[in-house]
């Protein structure tokens, strides 16, 4: 049966199709209505704007055009296997391009470019063409606002490259001081946090990507020390700065990691006042206006600081970038932490890892520089741009040493080294473990979730202490990769409330109840509270018989009636990407029993790495977790390339 009646479907039949496949999950319904909004009859229009839509949701920037043609079912969210059946189903895109005569991504562009619907991102840099609802630049098709986000991202970065900072003197004796030799590394080893610390003092940018336990808060600590000192020495005053991070569970945990290694490392009283020990939200930072995208600081009201340092980059989508760095003053030293083989933002945009690709050496004028700074060899290996000059990995980790499960795991899923990953199953781990379920009605899994909350749950009978039930609720989490279905988020909570009701250890299975976890969905800026906010519902110390839902923030508890919460959710699972950001004793990592586009090297490896000591994984399809470990995210964008060329 053929796709359409006539060999070149018209703007009717092309949204009767566009029907069908959002009624099987392929389409959004808003990328269908989008499409139809736009109004155009050209369906080559109508179907790149769909497309371009869908991608955004699917967190891509832009719509690679001949990416697209050589992938077509790759663009649309589709099961596996489903866009290459015959039958009576409809198909993925393939049949449409080809009814369409788009064979070539200059074909599709050149089509576009005869829309007034599409500006020509060189038209619009020049100022030869007015804004347009979609911006073609090259064979990348965007909506304007994400193509004129990123290219204010890249130009901002941009004026941020180049020049070193002017050091002062004593400045190599203060480094070597802050760090002898480490008895930990091997004779011919560079210690990256040392060559860390040198790259943040010598410019306005630097990033600094580093796994779990390698040691990004212990160069940060280091490095503030130094600028101060050599502020106070200079300026005769210190530096303004500001520690944040995305969401409330990281900057709180910011907060504790600088308050614990400025009292190990910085022996001087003076010198320790003038370090931050507070962390705050990157909304709350920038002022967030309810219910807008703006922000109270933005270019004509720029932040009050000389010195930014953020924590979790690798959360941080393209336009929450943007923000930040538009009120950024030009003059202001950014430091971006993060692990850049994390999963990237929820929103569109992988701001962090798309920075730190290919940047694993600097330039030979900078190497030599650093080698001065650190006393030490540098690899010899030049950077591949400018904008590797900025980005320092940290390599050891001193959480996961040679003998820990969850270290050897996490290095062979971030590898892609599936025989790593099988050896890892045989090698007797004490703190890695697989549970193998025979389907999803094995009870093992909702009985080891039970078992992991049972001891926070029945400390609320004895304490009131709401500082000591959220430290132990973060003892054990469970993650999932899914937010829908029974292995997902949703299918989870809900067996376990009911087992965890049968077992006595809580008094209902809805509403508000005393030892319920919930987590913020949308920012709150008028409670303080922002998405991805953990909170633990108890009894109120100061009222009782009331409940108050306790957050911990950087100022200290903050106690919420639980009427004012509109926007939450129950937490016994969580899933991996809201997980960032934060740490527990132990994680029961759960995956479906199907093969998923979101199952990646990435999820894998930050659900893994959100465990301390022990991690294990639950699945009920063999081969799975191999499977998942050799498929690597990718996110279509632009950001690098724009950056690269000014």
């Amino acid at each position: 049966m053929a796709l359409f009646e006539e060999p070149r479907p018209t703007a009717p039949e092309l949204d009767t199709l566009f029907e069908r496949w959002t009624e099987l999950g392929w389409l959004r319904p808003l990328d269908a209505h989008f499409a139809h909004f736009l109004g155009t009859d050209d369906p080559a229009v109508r179907l790149a704007a769909a497309l371009v839509s869908h991608q955004l949701g699917r967190g891509h920037i832009c719509l690679d055009l001949g990416r697209a043609l050589l992938d077509p079912d790759a663009v649309l969210s589709l099961p596996p296997q489903d866009g290459r059946r015959g039958g009576g189903e409809p198909s993925g895109p393939r049949p449409l391009l080809d009814a369409l005569g788009l064979d070539r991504g200059a074909t599709w562009a050149a089509r576009l470019v005869a829309s007034p619907l599409v500006a020509p991102a060189a038209d619009l840099l020049a100022g030869r063409r007015a804004p347009a609802p979609l911006v073609l630049d090259g064979e990348r098709l965007y909506l304007y606002r994400l193509w004129s986000c990123e290219g204010a991202v890249a130009r901002a970065l941009g004026a941020r490259l180049g020049a070193p900072e002017p050091l002062g003197t004593g400045v190599i004796d203060a480094i070597a001081r802050l760090f002898p030799r480490d008895p930990a590394l091997e004779p011919d080893e560079p210690d990256w946090q040392k060559i860390a610390c040198a790259l943040a003092l010598c410019q306005r940018l630097t990033i600094i990507s580093g796994g779990p336990g390698t040691g990004k808060t212990t160069t940060v600590v280091k490095l503030l020390a130094l600028l101060q000192q050599q502020a106070i020495e200079g300026q005769g005053r210190a530096l303004r700065v500001r520690l944040a991070a995305p969401t409330g569970k990281a900057a709180a945990r910011l907060s504790a990691s600088i308050a614990g290694a400025v009292e190990r490392l910085v022996d001087d009283p003076a010198l320790r006042g003038t370090i931050p020990q507070e962390a705050t939200t990157l909304h709350r930072l920038l002022g967030a206006r309810p219910d807008t995208r703006h922000f109270r600081h933005y270019a004509a009201n720029l932040l009050p600081l000389d010195l930014l340092v953020v924590d979790e980059a690798s959360m941080i989508d393209l336009e929450l970038m943007q923000a930040l760095l538009e009120a950024l003053p030009p003059e202001a030293r950014l430091v971006l932490l993060g692990d850049r083989d994390q999963l990237a933002s929820v929103e569109a945009g992988a701001v962090l890892g798309e920075l730190c690709a290919d940047a694993d050496g600097f330039a030979l004028p900078l190497r030599e520089r650093l080698a001065t700074l650190t006393a030490q060899t540098l690899p010899d290996t030049d950077a591949a741009s400018p904008l590797a000059d900025h980005v320092v990995t940290l390599k050891r980790s001193y959480r996961f040493d040679g003998g820990s499960g969850i270290g050897a795991l996490a290095q062979a899923v971030n590898a892609g080294d599936i025989e790593a990953l099988r050896r890892c199953w045989s090698a007797g781990y004490a703190d890695l473990s697989r549970l193998e379920l025979s389907g999803e009605h094995d009870t093992r899994l909702v009985e080891r979730a039970v078992e992991g909350y049972r001891g926070y749950l029945q400390g609320l009978e004895s304490e009131d202490d709401p500082l000591l039930a959220l430290e132990r609720f973060g003892r054990f989490q469970l993650l999932c990769a899914l937010r829908r279905g029974p292995w997902g988020v949703e299918g989870l909570n809900s067996l376990v409330l009911a087992e965890l009701a049968r077992a006595g250890l809580i008094c209902a299975t809805r509403g508000w109840f005393a030892g319920r976890p919930v987590m913020v969905t949308r920012n709150d800026p008028r409670l303080g509270l922002y998405n991805g906010d953990v909170g633990l519902t108890l009894p109120d110390p100061e009222s009782p018989g009331r409940l108050k839902v306790f957050f911990q923030q950087r100022d200290g508890l903050r106690a919420i009636t639980p009427g004012r919460l509109n926007d939450i959710e129950t937490v016994f699972a969580m899933t991996v990407h809201k997980s960032q950001g934060s740490e527990f004793e132990r994680v029961l990592l759960v995956l479906p029993d199907q093969p998923n586009p979101i199952l990646t090297r990435e999820l894998l490896y930050t659900g893994i790495t959100r465990a301390r000591r022990h991690c294990e994984l639950a699945t009920a399809a063999p081969g799975l977790i191999e499977a998942a470990a050799g498929r690597g995210i990718w996110r279509e964008s632009n950001l690098r390339a724009r950056l690269e060329r000014g």
